[in-house]
């Protein structure tokens, strides 16, 4: 029986939506029921975000509320009504027509919500180029005024495995330049100290503060 690709997460999101037990959420899941306990008490899966696997396609409203009805049920995956992404190596996905216009919308919430998401991940994810992408961002798009931002995976345009791939992938490209901004500005130091020690600001030297002797005119002292 096929489980959710991302597993806590969906449990995370099962556990806040849902009135579920615990039973139920481990099976879908597929985890033990002790450890989505775990998840609910916040010791296990601390700081992962919740995935609806409705908006993922694997769950329906419908088979949630049977199975809040009936604690002895067990969820069913749904079955995908849309075919599958073919994995592209080169250039942006196809985007069916049907879909085309939804691609503003999907872009807009990419680029708000996940600034940290390079143009060429954005590109992957939705099947767009890179001056549609600035456009959007930089407010010039032709249809600017009338975008509302949208989750490309809700708009069928990519799927969430996808997005969050994509999601982890900037989040190392971050770390990684930072580390090694912080390792060339640690090299630059220790080659130089001169140039560490002249940009450490210096307090300012104040002004030593003279006392005024006042002078005896020989007028006045005769």
């Amino acid at each position: 029986m096929p489980k959710p690709l991302m597993p806590k997460a969906t449990a995370v999101w099962l556990i806040d939506h849902t009135t579920l037990t615990f039973e139920q959420i481990a099976d879908f899941c597929d985890l033990h029921h002790l450890e989505v306990q775990g998840i609910a008490d916040g010791e296990v899966a601390i700081g992962i975000t919740g995935i609806s696997p409705i908006d993922a396609g694997e769950l329906t409203a419908e088979e949630i509320e049977r199975c809040q009805k009936d604690p002895s049920g067990r969820m069913e995956m749904s079955k995908p009504d849309l075919p599958v992404p073919v994995a592209r190596t080169k250039g942006p996905r196809y985007t069916p027509l049907s879909k085309r216009q939804d691609r503003p919308d999907a872009i807009s919430w990419l680029v708000t919500q996940h600034p940290e998401l390079s143009d060429a991940q954005i590109s992957r994810l939705v099947g767009t180029t890179k001056p549609t992408i600035n456009a959007i961002r930089e407010r010039t798009h032709w249809n600017a005024q009338n975008l509302k931002p949208q989750n490309p995976v809700k708009l069928g345009l990519c799927t969430q495995v996808e997005l969050m791939t994509d999601l982890e992938k900037a989040r190392r490209a971050a770390e990684r330049r930072e580390a090694r901004a912080g390792a060339k500005k640690k090299a630059a130091a220790k080659a130089d100290p001169a140039k560490a020690d002249a940009a450490t600001p210096t307090p300012e030297a104040t002004p030593e503060t003279t006392t005024a002797i006042p002078v005896t005119s020989s007028e006045e002292t005769g």
